[in-house]
């Protein structure tokens, strides 16, 4: 075992080389953060998140939980959220605990400018986090995105969206430092209590350089609480997928 932890080390070491040195940001469980190279999401680069089912058109579960991960980022800097649609809903953002006054919304009228003014903004001083709706990113795309976040240190997430709708392009290979597919999963209310509990996601890391895939139920436990803003990641672990399938007893702890 230590001999892959070092085989994996070096290999993450080897990638990393020629790039500014800007650290993580850690989930706070070390379920996540142990899969991840460094103990936490790789920043300075960029991340793919796609959906599942009609998640694909209109990627809210995708758009929430990449909001949800950078929550901490954008609290240090200016974020920039790039459009494919104008139906992004700011005031829903700050219900999750995302800092929307910092939040700067732009329109794209096409792939290619939709990819272009990503590049800009991850170049831009001031900016830590830009997010952008995307069908698809090839190599060389991506690579002149990785170029752009090393810049400045910034981090990106590509939310992979047919806002349109129509088929669906060939995913292939890709630049990404990972690679999420997101779905919304059933809320559970407080114990005693009827109605919604906090927005829970389904979680699939399906690619990593330099750490591991893995499963999991997240829950964003603060959501539409003003007072409790300022937690340290607005994520929290529910529960480890095995399987593919939620363990009841596990779920019923969680709850």
């Amino acid at each position: 075992m230590s001999d892959f932890r070092a085989i994996r080390a070096k290999i993450a070491a080897m990638e990393s080389a020629g790039r500014p040195d800007v650290g993580v940001l850690s989930f706070g469980e070390a379920a996540l953060d142990d899969r991840l190279p460094g103990g936490g999401l790789p920043l300075g680069r960029w991340h793919e998140i796609v959906g599942l089912g009609l998640e694909a058109e209109t990627a809210a579960a995708p758009a929430a939980f990449a909001a949800l991960t950078a929550a901490p980022l954008a609290k240090t800097g200016e974020a920039v959220w790039v459009l494919r649609r104008d139906d992004l809903w700011a005031p829903g953002l700050a219900g999750l605990g995302f800092p929307a006054e910092r939040l700067i919304q732009v329109c794209a009228r096409d792939e290619a400018e939709a990819l272009s003014v990503m590049e800009d903004a991850l170049a831009t001083v001031g900016v830590t986090c830009v997010f952008g709706e995307v069908e698809a990113v090839d190599l060389t795309a991506g690579r002149r995105l990785q170029l752009a976040c090393e810049k400045q240190g910034s981090t990106g997430f590509v939310i992979r969206r047919r806002p349109y709708g129509g088929a669906a392009k060939a995913e292939g290979g890709s630049a990404a430092a990972t690679r999420w597919r997101v779905g919304a999963a059933p809320s559970d209310p407080p114990a005693g209590e009827f109605g919604l509990g906090a927005p829970r996601f389904r979680v699939d890391l399906e690619r990593c350089r330099g750490g591991r895939t893995g499963a999991w139920i997240l829950e964003a436990d603060q959501a539409y609480n003003w007072e409790a803003a300022d937690v340290a990641h607005p994520l929290r672990l529910v529960a480890d997928l095995g399987d593919r399938e939620l363990a009841p007893a596990q779920h019923r702890q969680a709850a």
